[in-house]
């Protein structure tokens, strides 16, 4: 039966005539006691009965008009679910980061999505390996990565997102933890390092050497950590400088200092599937654009 057929029948039910319906409905008169003629010749019983200058529902016509309401109040509702999905505001959305994502502006851009997107099912996967976050997203386990060093791949469509300085993470009471102004790329042949072992973090450990290769200093490892708040607890004890990207600062670690190293930068990379057509990945980078712009009128 079609949905119209049904709201006709409610209609008439919840306004008592035919005439009150038909002017509920913007339909003519004469088309819809035609259509209910039509219907109850089709269905081979009365629905409604007449009584006085009104129509009263049959035993047969309430019990359509009740499970027509619960059937038109549904169709409403996934017309509505599908209006919102369009919008990017229902679904699931899947998004990996690293972990030293989490400690810069990525933690407002999610508390942000929790707020707006309030019905969609938000799943967060932390993750310490750039190629499975890229890996994730081209299989489709994840929507989005947020990640240092995306795979390069066509099919993976990048863009960086954050830019921030690198930055020193020295025992407190460290000669070098006392010095004014950013520390000079030669301070990394000056105390052993605290480093990702590179199995684990091979974009971290790459960029670190990296950074000992353009001061022209041969690095010397002081241990490897395999997190962020070891790589800091083994600098607290007194091994050696972690190097790492300047948010994680946030972490504010007993028995460090932070100090920036001169002319250096790591960033943020956004990694998604290309071509995906998801409302909610569109409706993500919405989100980035106006935290982005928001940080940079407050700066």
């Amino acid at each position: 039966m079609e949905l119209r057929l049904l709201g006709y029948v409610v209609a008439i039910a919840e306004e008592g005539s035919v005439s009150g319906a038909a002017r509920r409905l913007h339909v003519t008169q004469p088309t819809l006691s035609r259509q209910l003629r039509d219907l109850e010749r089709r269905l081979g019983v009365a629905l409604f009965e007449r009584e006085g200058r009104g129509l009263t529902p049959t035993a047969a016509g309430a019990a359509l008009a009740r499970r027509g309401a619960a059937v038109l109040a549904e169709a409403d509702a996934a017309l509505e679910d599908v209006r919102l999905a369009a919008q990017g505001m229902t679904g699931r959305l899947t998004i990996a980061f690293a972990g030293s994502g989490i400690n810069g502006p990525l933690g407002a851009v999610l508390g942000r999505l929790r707020r707006e997107l309030s019905g969609v099912d938000l799943r967060l996967e932390e993750s310490f390996s750039d190629a499975e976050m890229s890996a994730g997203v081209l299989d489709g386990r994840y929507d989005i990565a947020v990640q240092r060093l995306p795979a390069r791949d066509s099919r993976l469509a990048t863009r960086v997102w954050w830019t921030e300085p690198m930055t020193m993470f020295l025992p407190a009471a460290h000669p070098l933890a006392h010095a004014a102004g950013p520390a000079p790329l030669s301070a990394l042949g000056q105390i052993p390092l605290v480093i990702w072992p590179r199995e684990v973090s091979s974009r971290s450990y790459d960029e670190i050497i990296a950074l000992c290769h353009r001061a022209d200093v041969v690095p010397r490892i002081g241990a490897e950590g395999r997190s962020a708040q070891t790589l800091l607890a083994l600098v607290a004890a007194g091994f050696g400088a972690a190097v790492l990207a300047d948010s994680h600062r946030a972490l504010r670690r007993v028995g460090v200092a932070p100090r920036p190293l001169a002319d250096t930068s790591t960033s943020l990379y956004v990694a998604w599937r290309t071509g995906d057509p998801s409302p909610l990945v569109a409706r993500f980078h919405d989100v980035l654009a106006q935290h982005s712009q928001e940080v940079s009128s407050h700066s």
